[in-house]
């Protein structure tokens, strides 16, 4: 049983830890973007969206979660972020002209209208699969509910202690 408890405890540890680590992250996402007004937020260096709309399909999907580097250092089949007025798009690099830059989502029949290196955001050099529909599920204030009291249940189990009878 002891070795069990230690376990739970060793896991809980690291899942503590995790979160921690996830809530820095969204604490600063937060402050960026809603404190400070900025349309997206960088952490390190990076950058996270979730997509939107089907232009990707194939490679990207609707709900995926695209972590981009902030650079405009891009090159020829780099799937960038650039903004377009208002919203960011997510498609692949055709070419490179001087200072234009043809875009074009893999889906799509037509290619973008030219842009510069200043509409740039990054390049996308990791796609997180489904974070949309977790997203959905986590932040839907039953399952949350839940969550929490397992964990408080868990917690409360591993670390419980009976006191000895003298």
């Amino acid at each position: 049983m002891k070795i069990l408890q230690k376990i739970l405890s060793i896991i809980l540890d690291i899942v503590i830890v995790i979160i921690s680590i996830l809530v820095i992250i969204a604490v600063g996402y937060v402050i960026q973007t809603k404190v400070q007004h900025k349309q997206n937020a960088n952490i390190f260096g990076y950058t996270a969206f979730e997509v939107a709309t089907g232009s990707m399909s194939g490679t990207i999907e609707i709900g995926d979660l695209v972590i981009v580097k902030i650079t405009d250092k891009i090159k020829k089949n780099d799937i960038v972020v650039y903004q377009e007025n208002e919203h960011f798009v997510t498609h692949r690099v055709l070419e490179i002209s001087g200072t234009q830059i043809i875009t074009k989502g893999d889906a799509n029949s037509s290619q973008d209208l030219p842009i510069s290196y200043s509409q740039i955001l990054g390049k996308v050099v990791a796609v997180i699969p489904h974070v949309g529909i977790w997203k959905k599920v986590l932040t839907t204030p039953s399952v949350l509910i839940g969550i929490v009291i397992t964990v408080i249940l868990i917690t409360a189990v591993v670390y419980y202690k009976p006191h000895k009878k003298e």
